[in-house]
């Protein structure tokens, strides 16, 4: 890599078209990332690339009126110093958010160059022009909000809001509920069956967390190979495992760990309490983002919990 103080004046401005033309990309990926479910943003976002085009263009000019034709390719990550950043295509799993505050990074990583650069030249025409291009950034950002009042009105933006949290209810409720029901509720059968066989908090604590984290790790590859996101939009497989497998493992240790208690008696009655909890936990996440009535929604986890517990105490028992 290069070091930012060996970049000569035209290998800067080469460099400052590179720059434009990769912004103006990404903002493009974006744009097209974001039209189905965010189209409001995605005009903001396009309105953006415009601007860099329109930029890209006029370096371009400036360039050939200078040095002639040839524009040498050298890139940010030719260059010491610039932020390494992830490949545009991961960042249509991490929300609309993190889309707006890259966009920001950019536009203030890019200004941040042209100050340093025109610091260090001794060209009064070229230190003109990189304040100029910093100016230029800022007025990205101007624009970037003249953009968003524009496109974002009340209405746009309620209704991206909801395409938001919808969204969120497909990519990470959806396989954090599956896997804490399945972790909170089929983890209670090995375990109090295992406790009411042996009276013996130990070995109760050993298969209430072996049956948790295996629960866990067979849930995570579950939902993980069910489906790429592609065509269902439920975000990336990696990510919707990940929290699947781990609210799976976090339900049955929930109702596990009271079994480090030495007293068995007092180590199941603790463990009945929190299973009440997993389970009003479940019944409050189903009512307040599936949109199930409190009494179907706690009455169908109650009656399920609670013919699984009943299961491995008639087995522990017997």
């Amino acid at each position: 890599m290069r070091s930012f103080d060996s970049l000569t004046e035209r290998e800067i401005l080469a460099l400052a078209i590179s720059l434009e033309e990769e912004d103006g990309r990404i903002y493009g990926d974006f744009a097209e990332n974001l039209r189905e479910a965010f189209p409001s943003t995605a005009e903001v976002f396009k309105g953006m690339q415009q601007e860099e085009i329109e930029h890209h263009g006029r370096l371009t000019e400036m360039y050939r009126q200078r040095f002639g034709e040839h524009i040498p390719l050298i890139r940010k990550q030719d260059v010491k110093g610039f932020v390494k950043r992830r490949p545009v295509w991961l960042y249509n799993s991490l929300g609309l958010e993190v889309m707006r505050k890259t966009a920001e990074s950019l536009e203030a990583e890019t200004r941040l160059f042209y100050q340093k650069a025109a610091a260090r030249t001794s060209d009064l025409g070229v230190r003109q022009l990189l304040l100029d291009l910093a100016e230029a950034e800022r007025g990205h950002i101007a624009a970037a909000e003249k953009l968003t009042e524009q496109h974002l009105t009340d209405p746009a933006l309620h209704e991206e809001q909801e395409a938001q949290r919808r969204l969120f209810v497909l990519q990470i409720v959806q396989p954090g509920l599956a896997g804490l029901m399945d972790g909170s509720v089929s983890t209670l059968a090995p375990l109090f069956a295992a406790a009411f066989a042996t009276h013996d908090s130990h070995k109760a604590f050993l298969v209430g967390l072996a049956a948790s984290v295996g629960a866990g790790i067979s849930m995570g590859f579950a939902e993980a190979l069910s489906d790429d996101g592609s065509l269902t939009g439920r975000g990336h497989p990696l990510l919707r495992g990940v929290v699947c497998g781990a609210m799976t493992a976090v339900g049955g240790l929930g109702h596990t760990l009271p079994y480090l208690i030495g007293n068995f008696r007092v180590a199941t009655g603790a463990s009945i309490i929190v299973v009440v909890f997993e389970l009003g936990a479940i019944s409050y996440i189903r009512h307040r983002y599936m949109d199930s009535p409190w009494v179907s929604a706690t009455l169908q986890v109650i009656i399920g919990g609670l013919l699984v517990f009943l299961a491995g105490i008639l087995i522990g028992t017997s």
